[in-house]
């Protein structure tokens, strides 16, 4: 039995990570709505080994862990986390005929521009996407008409300590959904192998670039904010719109699809510009909750709640987060 088990996994951390190791690391620096508090222990993995490292020495010493990825989707409690965080910085990408092989750090966006140079198709969506591909793949992210799982081949994970390679299938990809949401730290993506559709190099670019234009024309890109903050609903029945269709009328895109847009249900109960602190319901998206400056981890809770409950009051819908909480 360990006598002083925070100094011998302090000890263990320096020795195989040096000054990538940190203790005490301010969150809200690595996330994107600027809000939360320290981890405890702060590890960045700029490589996949350095990721199995990491997580076999927290398994090791029973110390709670998390798997950051570029923070956009996250929001992190004022007291920060008390635990190992593993920021996946992994960056290696190659390009390979059809196919893109992506590290989980990779940047999203990143990839889709590097694809669509090379004159790969079927990616130019991903342009918008402001995490990395990891956390793409966690939450099939989608956008523009595309999702994750209309690109994904394979999918490296690190499962119980083994390295092992995921088939679609394996993943069961479902709306903003995969297994990984539902494996608790089981399942670690560490690389993602895309195929894509050979083309032209300068129509992907073009088709990037005005997907690009769409999202600075629609979303609050100069704030601080963690991306859209519910899954938009779906429903199977008319009924589970009745309240909400009698009071305001549903594009017609919508009820084909038989999915409403989150952003637009909360616009229609006019929850726009919604604020409590420093923590607001952007004026652009209603579907982007914003930090005005010095918003709290509590506020933002405190704004999802008041959303929710009016939306389920007012309209009979249950909303659900699309982002990660940690530490709460």
């Amino acid at each position: 039995m360990l006598l002083f088990p925070h100094m011998e996994f302090v000890e263990a951390l320096q020795t195989r990570f040096g000054n990538k190791f940190k203790e005490q690391e301010i969150l809200a620096k690595h996330v994107n709505f600027r809000i939360g508090g320290p981890a405890r222990y702060f590890v960045e993995a700029v490589s996949s080994q350095d990721i199995v490292d990491a997580v076999a020495l927290a398994k090791q010493f029973a110390e709670p862990w998390f798997i950051l990825g570029g923070g956009s989707n996250t929001l992190v409690a004022d007291a920060g986390f008390a635990g190992l965080v593993i920021k996946a910085a992994n960056r290696q990408m190659k390009i390979d005929g059809p196919r893109v092989i992506a590290e989980a750090g990779v940047i999203s966006a990143a990839v889709a521009r590097a694809s669509a140079q090379a004159g790969l198709r079927g990616f130019e969506w991903a342009i918008s996407l402001p995490g990395t591909i990891g956390g793409a793949v966690r939450g099939n992210a989608g956008c523009f008409g595309g999702e994750m799982k209309d690109n994904v081949e394979s999918v490296r994970v690190l499962h119980d300590g083994v390295v092992k390679t995921l088939l679609p299938a394996e993943i069961q990809f479902a709306y903003r959904d995969s297994v990984f949401k539902h494996s608790g730290n089981d399942d670690v993506v560490l690389d993602v192998t895309l195929l894509l559709k050979p083309g032209d190099a300068a129509e992907a670019i073009s088709a990037l670039e005005k997907n690009l234009a769409g999202r600075k024309a629609s979303q609050p890109l100069g704030s601080s904010s963690a991306g859209c903050m519910f899954k938009n609903f779906e429903y199977t029945s008319d009924t589970d719109i009745t309240e909400l269709a009698g009071q305001h009328p549903v594009p017609p895109e919508m009820l084909a699809r038989h999915r409403l847009a989150a952003g637009w249900i909360i616009d229609q109960l006019g929850l726009k510009g919604t604020r409590i602190g420093d923590a607001m319901v952007s004026e652009t998206h209603g579907n982007f909750l914003v930090n005005k400056g010095a918003a709290t981890a509590d506020q933002i809770v405190q704004l999802i709640s008041l959303i929710k409950m009016k939306v389920r009051d007012e309209a009979g819908i249950e909303l659900h987060e699309e982002v990660q909480h940690l530490g709460f």
